[in-house]
């Protein structure tokens, strides 16, 4: 009783840890840019507008360098599924007579009076194996999110990522986003949908009591792996 007692103080300690929020944590991979700076200003050539320093008052405020914003509708569904199945079986026979050797056909007494025997055998062995697989997966994923242009491309293009990051009662959730925008798919809101964006990555994910409770453990992922032979 002794030991179990001393253990008492440190599972105590163990489940208020295990209650504490931590700090959402931030990833490097879809952090923002700084802004690119402006180069400075020429000293003044007689003209009324410097280049470079032109501000568009006229036009749909859309991002288009470096460092500005872009809201992306979250608009992701997708659906498959899967079946499979397989069997195999094997069966097979060996029969062997007792030889005749000099004539003779030799045979020997068993220990402790059982009988006799020969040098004749028979073996026979059969093998069986089914198997059956279906999977379907459905995942669907709406909301907005906004996220920084981090590099403008050769040929207009807009290399955006971003992260939000949401602390909640029993864990943390993420929403990250990483991809290619094409300037023309963004509408007078500087808004874009998911769907349209090049070469997207998108993660959705979470820690914390959540999602600890939906997560299989070690010993249960062993037992379905291919390392058991059976």
């Amino acid at each position: 009783m002794r030991p179990a007692i001393l253990l008492l103080p440190l599972l105590a300690l163990l489940a208020l840890l295990s209650g504490c929020n931590s700090m959402p944590d931030r990833d490097e991979n879809f952090a923002p840019v700084q802004p690119v700076s402006l180069p400075p200003r020429a000293m003044a050539n007689g003209s009324i507008y410097q280049a470079g320093y032109e501000r568009r008052w006229f036009e749909d405020i859309r991002a288009r360098n470096v460092g500005d914003i872009l809201t992306v509708q979250l608009v992701e569904q997708t659906g498959g599924s899967s079946t499979s199945s397989g069997s195999v079986s094997k069966s097979s026979t060996t029969s062997i007579t007792n030889p005749t050797l000099f004539g003779t056909q030799p045979s020997f007494a068993l220990p402790g009076g059982r009988g006799t025997a020969n040098l004749g055998f028979d073996l026979a062995s059969s093998s069986d194996f089914s198997g059956d697989a279906d999977q379907a997966q459905s995942n669907k994923l709406s909301g907005s999110i906004t996220v920084m242009v981090t590099e403008v491309l050769p040929n207009g293009y807009l290399r955006v990522r971003g992260e939000k990051r949401i602390g909640m009662n029993g864990g943390n959730e993420y929403v990250k986003l990483a991809g290619i925008v094409r300037p023309s798919d963004i509408d007078t809101t500087n808004t874009v949908n998911s769907t349209k964006i090049a070469d997207a990555t998108l993660v959705y994910k979470g820690d914390g009591q959540v999602a600890m409770a939906g997560t299989m453990g070690w010993l249960a992922k062993f037992f379905i792996s291919a390392l058991v032979p059976f």
